[in-house]
């Protein structure tokens, strides 16, 4: 039986997932993580051919960095996710840079929008993570119009940071029944999530270098502001802890590729553009 069959086939609490993912992207400060991710909302925005005056979603936005690259191209967007925190971190974003931007507390599941209300819906490395991944992309399409085109950055289950949910998954198995987030980086499973609501589907392998000093540097800044990998540390037992971070120095000392001196690890993710029929 393989993950989706399985996962199907299990009864479980998705409110109570959401719960406690809300729980661990409030902790620690994603912010801190996400600025760094500020090229991949670029490239997304300039896949998606936003325009001036063109009304955009970000959904699951964190601190905005698709917003943000919306607004930069005349986009007039209004900013969504479930944790109002990170919400304000991108309106911090957006006043500086003099960018009128709307942000409003919403649930990737559940958007307060009438259907067909967008030119262009955007989600980068956020709805991917949504529980209920059937019910996610259908709301994303729901709001986006006839013709108008929704734009995603997933992570692949092969890439780095694929992985890394992996070496976490083994020492903190995830809840039965809900599908692995990094399905969203198939483009055979994002053909079946968007069958019938998509015109097409245009998916690109890209890849987002991680830079930091070394594998403990890496550790020690997803460790305190990187919700799953917080939460993650402060359930593990001492021993259990230490036994991860040992995976993860050495998953990351595999992946390395600039040598004893630093640390640059690629993490292949999919861009992908859906018209919507």
């Amino acid at each position: 039986m393989n993950a989706v069959t399985a996962a199907v086939n299990t009864p479980i609490d998705l409110s109570a997932v959401k719960n406690r993912q809300m729980s661990a992207w409030a902790s620690g400060d994603y912010a801190v993580i996400g600025t760094t991710l500020q090229l991949v909302g670029e490239s997304l925005a300039e896949a998606c051919d936003v325009r001036c005056d063109e009304l955009v979603l970000d959904v699951a936005a964190g601190n905005g960095n698709a917003t943000l690259a919306a607004a930069r191209r005349g986009g007039l967007v209004t900013s969504t996710d479930y944790v109002a925190g990170l919400l304000e971190r991108g309106a911090e974003r957006a006043r500086a840079e003099h960018l009128d931007v709307t942000f409003q507390v919403a649930d990737a599941e559940a958007l307060p929008f009438a259907d067909g209300s967008f030119d262009v819906v955007l989600s980068t490395f956020g709805v991917m993570f949504s529980p209920d991944q059937a019910q996610a992309a259908s709301e994303l399409a729901r709001v986006c119009r006839s013709g108008g085109r929704i734009g995603l950055a997933n992570w692949t289950p092969t890439g780095f940071i694929g992985e890394l949910f992996k070496v976490l998954g083994r020492r903190l198995p995830p809840p039965a029944g809900v599908l692995p987030p990094s399905l969203w980086g198939v483009e055979g499973h994002l053909q079946s999530l968007f069958a019938g609501r998509a015109a097409s589907i245009a998916a690109n392998r890209r890849i987002f270098n991680f830079r930091y000093r070394s594998p403990a540097h890496f550790i020690d800044v997803f460790r305190t502001w990187y919700g799953p990998v917080h939460k993650a540390f402060l359930a593990l037992s001492e021993a259990d802890a230490t036994a991860l971070e040992n995976d993860l120095t050495q998953l990351l000392g595999r992946l390395n590729r600039a040598g004893p001196t630093s640390l640059v690890v690629p993490s292949e993710y999919l861009e992908v553009v859906i018209t919507r029929r």
